[in-house]
């Protein structure tokens, strides 16, 4: 199955770059919305267009307009979870990508889920070493 990732705004244009170098098909919020445009918007977009939208925002859950934008338009989000550049980030996201294939293949929309880094010490014994994802919301 092909699949569109939309990336938000808050993950610059690095993040989305490497995402497409490894072969995804990706939009920016840059690209199609404005700098002050909601989330609401881009969540309609989202969820109305069958995209995957990506976003490193963790407060989504707890905005309640962005929530029930994600219940109504019935959006796949993913949050993407760290204190990391977002390079790190990114490449974490590719290494993880069987995982969070498998994980959209099993759930349907709408939902939340995160998508994490392994610990740093797993990345200082294994550099390579993939993250996971876990359903956040609904619980």
């Amino acid at each position: 199955m092909s699949r569109v990732y939309f990336t938000d705004r808050d993950l610059g244009k690095r993040f989305p770059e490497i995402l497409a170098a490894a072969g995804l098909a990706v939009e920016r919020h840059h690209d199609l919305f404005p700098p002050d445009g909601s989330d609401e918007q881009w969540l309609e977009y989202c969820g109305t267009g069958n995209r995957i939208a990506v976003t490193h925002n963790e407060r989504i859950r707890y905005t309640p307009t962005e929530l029930v934008a994600v219940e109504r338009f019935r959006v796949a989000l993913l949050v993407v979870v760290g204190k990391a550049p977002f390079p790190a980030l990114a490449q974490n996201f590719v290494r993880t990508l069987p995982r969070i294939e498998a994980f959209l293949n099993a759930q349907k929309p709408p939902f939340i889920a995160k998508v994490y880094r392994p610990e740093p010490r797993e990345l200082e014994r294994n550099p390579e070493k993939t993250g996971s994802i876990a359903l956040w919301y609904p619980r």
